[in-house]
């Protein structure tokens, strides 16, 4: 999947500008532009705020089919603290949850 194409994508559906989009989740309009002049994939964090600005879930963001897919109570509070954690916290909790399914 092609992030970048689908953050381009979710922005034309709501009429919005680079700067619109910007406003509407908080990120400063010059990270957004940087992605896409350096083809850099944004955080998780950011795109937990692109998603919050267009009205969708992280879920849906990257389901390939057309009919959304609905989140658990459980996995939507997992993604709300994920994004809550510094960029460090969120590379030391995948490193562990890698781990603990290796011991399976």
């Amino acid at each position: 999947m092609d992030i970048l194409a689908k953050i381009i994508e979710l922005r034309n559906q709501k009429g919005w500008t680079e700067y619109k989009l910007s406003v509407e989740s908080n990120i400063p309009q010059t990270t957004i532009s940087s992605w896409f002049r350096k083809n850099v994939q944004p955080s998780v964090a950011s795109l937990q705020a692109i998603c919050n600005a267009c009205g969708i879930t992280l879920s849906q963001f990257f389901a390939e089919e057309s009919e959304p897919r609905a989140l658990t109570k459980e996995q939507s509070e997992l993604l709300d603290e994920y994004a809550s954690l510094s960029s460090n916290q969120q590379k030391a909790l995948l490193a562990l949850l890698k781990a603990m399914k290796r011991e399976e």
